[in-house]
């Protein structure tokens, strides 16, 4: 079935946009999830980074007892393993390709796009990274887990964090993601906080340096 995507949520910068960040939510949530983030950052004016926030559809969630809420593909089971929705998760990947597609087209370089996600929407960023043969200028894979080990990591940054207490993601399953990433040819910049399935002050400030460094 072919998804309905609402227009995203666009933050330009003061001035012309010379990068720009493309950030998936978790499920359940929208593109306004991590738009507050975007100040925290305090990203230098002269970087131009466009932040973009797209906007799950809306559909049934096996889960959650197939009640339809926004998200980026169907989840199954508790067990995060257990039959993945590999064909949703694909069909998201696209439209993220296409939302890079636009970036491109409107001048910034593919070493300055960076993809971010949190839980389902690191899921999306990661399967669609590893599937691009140009690279993107890295990933933002939080409280996050690994599809499918399949792809290309080699030239792909990635920051990866997690929560030490995550109920939702489990630690190990974050571990093992970056054990695959890494075995992919990825360079995995590794950082756990002391937190749940949620966005730490620390990860703000840590987050912010990376981008700075990726994209200066």
């Amino acid at each position: 079935m072919t998804q309905e995507y609402e227009a995203p949520i666009v933050i330009e910068p003061p001035g012309p946009a010379r990068a720009c960040v493309l950030w998936l939510h978790g499920l359940g949530a929208d593109g306004h999830d991590f738009e507050p983030i975007v100040p925290e950052l305090a990203l230098p004016e002269e970087l131009g980074v466009r932040f973009v926030f797209p906007h799950a559809p809306m559909r049934p969630v096996t889960l959650n007892g197939g009640y339809v809420m926004r998200a980026w593909f169907d989840l199954r089971a508790q067990d995060l393993a257990w039959s993945p929705d590999l064909e949703g998760i694909a069909e998201s990947a696209a439209y993220l390709e296409r939302l890079m597609e636009e970036q491109l087209a409107d001048g910034i370089a593919p070493q300055r796009l960076i993809l971010a996600g949190f839980s389902q929407g690191g899921v999306v960023a990661l399967e669609t990274a590893l599937g691009l043969t140009v690279k993107p200028g890295g990933v933002m894979a939080l409280s996050t887990w690994l599809a499918r080990p399949a792809g290309s990591g080699e030239g792909l940054q990635i920051f990866q964090a997690h929560g030490e207490m995550d109920p939702v993601v489990p630690l190990s399953a974050a571990l093992e993601a970056r054990t695959e990433l890494e075995a992919l040819g990825a360079k995995v910049e590794w950082h756990s906080y002391p937190m749940a399935h949620t966005v730490h002050p620390a990860e703000i400030r840590d987050m912010a340096g990376w981008l700075r460094r990726r994209l200066t």
